[in-house]
């Protein structure tokens, strides 16, 4: 396969992933819009709620993505749909397990969590009642995550799209039916019932879309394999601390930046929301690179997978490019849109050119991470992670700040340093692992990739 025919192929994966990221993304928009309505302390305690919340969601989102691995693997290796189906079963039984481990964590954490946080009374109970709330969305979105990844391996992205299209307009639609009667605590109740339609558009549509029904989910009950299980979560847990430590180092240094003052908060806010934003698109890129490397590796194709996982990691720079240019020459129009106070926008305006030198970095560790998931590699790219942002990049960052009078700046000097390394060592390991690989005794012809029925 030519390198312009794989580029477009990733990016028919990965445009709709992309759409459906974005549409995640407005469950959090709507729920701060309408609780603006409420007032200030309204929108403080669906702060504190949602950054509460945001840590067990990432890390059992990343659980779930060693499942799109697994399928891509498989069906690269000649797998029946059948099979893939039976793997589903036992993903969904330890998913559910793993909603209510996530359910009782929230339930039993979040008093405490909060009193840590000294808030005032009032503001503190809204934020309890609606952690408590949208608790009951866990196990829900757990069979979501193990419904979405499987679908990804097997390539039928414009699913994932439909279903966060389904998801935000009946979320939008009850945190306005709610709001008079539970105030800002609805937006937690929308939650779970958004996430009870989205699985039933999953469900729905593993029952009508033809690759999706082949899958046979609906056929037979299975017991969860506990092979299996083990499969997924000596794969999964990796990735679930890499996404851990990521939002973790970006929230951490979130509350750092609050002892420089509301100005710096503010500026930071305005930043980091809009690299945000941009990263959605490096992020589908990256999950659609998982794929088709791993439809590769499964299929003993590695120099397919090298070529597709450059062609991942080309993409997410060539976004980054733009995304950069963006931010470093125009940022005056990115703050335009979020704020008029000129205090506030200048500095983050220095911010959005610190966000622009990371871009590369940022795109390049997203899809060299999402490379190495085609390849069911996860351990080490948990340690080249760890190390970059955690022992090398918040120390630096936390040093510069606070020790040698370098201020807010240097928490963003943090965030170079830590993406710039891990994007190194990711990119690095992707390569020599596929290099590697491609030294060994050639792959049979019959599994050559793209030669398995059902592959994108």
């Amino acid at each position: 396969m030519s390198f312009s025919t794989e580029v477009s192929t990733n990016l028919k994966l990965a445009l709709p992933i992309i759409a459906a990221q974005l549409t995640f993304m407005g469950f959090g928009v709507a729920d701060t819009v309408m609780a603006g309505r409420l007032g200030g302390q309204a929108l403080a305690a669906i702060a504190v709620g949602a950054n509460i919340w945001m840590q067990p969601f990432v890390f059992f989102m990343g659980l779930a993505m060693a499942i799109s691995a697994i399928v891509s693997h498989r069906l690269g290796a000649g797998n029946a749909p059948g099979s893939i189906g039976t793997f589903l079963r036992s993903a969904l039984g330890l998913a559910l397990l793993q909603g209510l481990v996530w359910m009782l964590i929230v339930r039993l954490a979040a008093a405490p969590v909060i009193q840590m946080l000294a808030l005032d009374h009032s503001t503190a109970q809204l934020a309890l009642d609606y952690l408590l709330a949208e608790s009951w969305s866990a196990p829900l979105f757990c069979i979501c995550f193990a419904l979405r990844n499987t679908i990804e391996g097997v390539g039928v992205t414009a699913a994932i799209f439909v279903t966060g299209l389904c998801g935000l307009a009946v979320k939008i639609l009850f945190n306005h039916l709610l709001l008079d009667e539970f105030g800002a605590v609805g937006f937690g109740w929308s939650a779970v019932i958004a996430s009870v339609v989205m699985v039933a558009v999953y469900l729905t549509q593993y029952a009508v879309w033809p690759r999706l029904r082949a899958l046979q989910l609906f056929e037979r009950a299975s017991a969860v394999s506990t092979a299996q299980a083990l499969e997924m979560l000596r794969l999964g847990l990796p990735i679930g601390l890499i996404l851990l430590a990521e939002v973790a180092f970006f929230g951490i240094t979130s509350l750092l930046m609050a002892r420089f003052g509301a100005e710096a908060v503010a500026a930071h806010q305005i930043a980091i929301n809009f690299a945000s934003i941009m990263f959605m698109v490096p992020l589908g890129v990256a999950l659609a690179t998982t794929v088709r490397v791993g439809h590769a590796a499964g299929a003993g194709a590695f120099g397919a997978a090298l070529l597709r996982g450059k062609t991942g990691m080309g993409l997410g720079l060539v976004f980054a490019l733009f995304s950069a240019a963006l931010m470093g020459l125009k940022p005056e129009w990115i703050t335009a849109l979020y704020i008029e106070d000129g205090a506030v926008a200048a500095q983050a305006q220095t911010f959005l050119r610190f966000a622009a030198l990371f871009q590369l970095a940022d795109c390049l560790q997203a899809t060299a991470n999402g490379a190495l998931r085609g390849l069911k590699d996860t351990r080490m790219p948990m340690l080249i992670t760890l190390t970059a942002y955690w022992l090398i990049g918040m120390p630096f960052a936390y040093s510069l700040a606070f020790h040698f009078g370098y201020g807010p700046n240097a928490l963003w000097w943090g965030f170079i340093l830590g993406l710039a390394l891990a994007g190194a060592g990711l990119s690095w390991r992707f390569l020599h692992k596929t290099k590697r690989s491609l030294g060994g005794p050639p792959s049979p012809p019959a599994r050559r990739a793209g030669t398995v029925t059902g592959s994108p």
